[in-house]
């Protein structure tokens, strides 16, 4: 990948000034004469040199004439941050900003191309994708969170705009561009019939979890969390009739479920070997092999919680053939997201060669051999206080 050099202001002549012969020109009085022009020449090449506005100090990198700032950089580096963790190093912290800085220098080169084919974001598409992320979280959890990363609700707009500008750009120019053929699918298999060998019985489950207790932070749409055994009963209840009116049970894992981990995905799992089902509780693996594919469970009550099932697909053990429809979905999965890594990254480098870049702090890390105590430090939340008993 290029990186491009600030131009400096060159010198041209714009006449060449004849030089007689006479009897009092020797060879060293023309050679007095060059060097005299060159010392010159590089006089004015230092003037102009000096007339080259050098960048301030809170400028950490250019692209296309557009200032990257120092604050800009320190915003994102307090969300690489854990306010609870332990204090970077200085060799860390500069390598840390480094990869920030060179992840916004990206950013605003593909931007700025997303710009120029009229694919920036709309007002519309940020409001929505602002709600959406937004809405896992209480106002007030949500308004502590921008306070320990130092953002404000602008700047936390401003990067949902840049962050949908950019996929389109890219869905038009690169995942628009793969094609994955029914023959590619063909040889990856035939390549790699190994991993399509189910060596056990495989379940694919997805639950809805309610607990009896308030957590300190929950991760479903609705924000709903069951604070005692009366509330939880309550939910369970109202989650029951809903799945036997018809109600998608991916989208009510999302709104309602207390599992932090699956709530997201609609409460999916993905695959459990039956000797993972072996580990659990008894109960359990007797619901789910119990359970037909597409079947929900009633709810079952565990020592923690309450959780109903659904059971979305068994498989048997065995060579799984190449006409399953899930084989060929999963080696087109993987193959597109092959291709489109590949592509990704040479439009990104071709972008890049484009591009007019300089990247200030780099070359003062490289100067100073790392040595930058004051762009290293930054201004972190204060980490909270742990009250003892």
């Amino acid at each position: 990948m290029q990186t491009l050099r600030l131009i400096f202001p060159r010198l041209r002549n714009s006449a060449t000034i004849p030089v007689r012969r006479t009897a009092s020109h020797s060879p060293f009085s023309a050679l007095w004469f060059f060097s005299a022009a060159l010392f010159l020449a590089a006089l004015i090449s230092l003037a102009g040199c000096k007339s080259t506005t050098a960048p301030a100090a809170d400028v950490w990198a250019v692209v296309n004439g557009k200032e990257i700032k120092r604050d800009e950089v320190e915003k994102y580096y307090r969300t690489r941050i854990s306010p609870e963790g332990q204090e970077p190093s200085q060799e860390e912290a500069l390598s840390l900003k480094l990869n920030v800085i060179d992840e916004l220098i990206n950013n605003e080169i593909l931007l700025e191309r997303a710009k120029k084919l009229n694919l920036e974001a709309s007002d519309g598409e940020v409001e929505d994708k602002f709600t959406e992320f937004k809405s896992p979280y209480t106002e007030e959890e949500f308004q502590r969170q921008l306070k320990e990363r130092g953002v404000t609700v602008d700047d936390l707009k401003n990067t949902v705009r840049r962050e949908l500008s950019i996929q389109k750009l890219i869905n038009r120019e690169v995942v628009s561009k793969v094609v994955i053929s029914d023959q590619d699918i063909t040889d990856f298999y035939n390549s790699n019939r190994a991993q399509f060998n189910v060596a056990e019985p495989q379940y694919r489950i997805a639950q809805i979890v309610v607990t009896p207790r308030k957590e300190p932070q929950i991760r479903n749409r609705k924000n709903d969390d069951a604070s005692n055994e009366a509330e939880a009963q309550r939910k369970v209840k109202m989650l029951v009739d809903r799945l036997n009116s018809g109600a998608d049970f991916s989208q009510l894992a999302m709104d309602y479920s207390e599992d932090m981990n699956s709530a997201a995905t609609g409460g999916d799992l993905g695959y459990v070997p039956e000797s993972s089902l072996n580990q659990s509780d008894p109960a359990l693996k007797k619901l789910v092999i119990s359970l037909k594919p597409g079947q929900v469970s009633p709810p079952i009550v565990l020592k923690d919680s309450i959780r109903i099932l659904k059971l979305v697909t068994r498989e048997a053990a065995g060579l799984r053939g190449l006409t399953d429809p899930q084989v060929q979905q999963s080696i087109r999965d993987t193959l597109r997201n092959r291709k489109e890594q590949l592509l990704r990254a040479a439009y990104l480098a071709v972008a890049r060669d484009d591009a007019r870049v300089t990247n200030y702090l780099a070359q003062q890390v490289l100067e100073s051999n790392g040595k930058l105590p004051g762009a290293a430090k930054s201004t972190l939340p204060a980490k909270p206080v742990t009250q003892q008993n």
